[in-house]
Formats: structure tokens, sequence, C-alpha cells
């Protein structure tokens, strides 16, 4: 017995969706994992955590986890240059 009460976990075409995927004709937003964003940076997560408690990396809190909005990431590795001079 299926229930139709709330939003199917599958697309349009009947294919299972991402929940961290981008929809970017329909505007939604991509948040990544801890060990997402560590991959993505290639740091620890220990790194990205402290990031996240100093306030330097904006996330939000999903239960016990964290989840950090893509472009976030994508503006600190920007703005994030170090000339060695």
């Amino acid at each position: 017995m299926t229930s139709s009460n709330g939003p199917s976990a599958r697309d349009a075409a009947g294919k299972p969706r991402d929940a961290g995927s981008v929809d970017s004709q329909q505007g939604r937003t991509q948040f990544l994992t801890v060990a997402e964003v560590a991959a993505l940076m290639r740091v620890s997560k220990m790194t990205v955590y402290r990031l996240v408690h100093n306030g330097e990396l904006p996330a939000v809190r999903v239960g016990r986890s964290f989840r950090v909005h893509a472009k976030a990431v994508h503006d600190m590795l920007e703005t994030s240059y170090f000339d060695a001079g």
C-alpha cells in the first residue's frame, strides 16, 4: 500500500531523485555534506567543522549533521586566494 500524502521521492520521469542535486531549471539550492565539502576543498572533515563553527563557512543544521550551501563553498574558495609574494 502506497501513500499519496507528501512529495514523491521520484521525479516526473519516475526516476529516483537525488536529495542533494541541483535542478537549475527550477532554481533549487544544492546543499553538500561535510564530507562532500571536505573532498571538494581537499581538506579534512575536521577543518570543515572548524570553518563552520568559527562562522567562516555558513551552514544549516539538519538533525545532528550540517549541510553547506554549494555556492558558499565556491564563494569561499574564490575569495580565499593567498599571494605567496
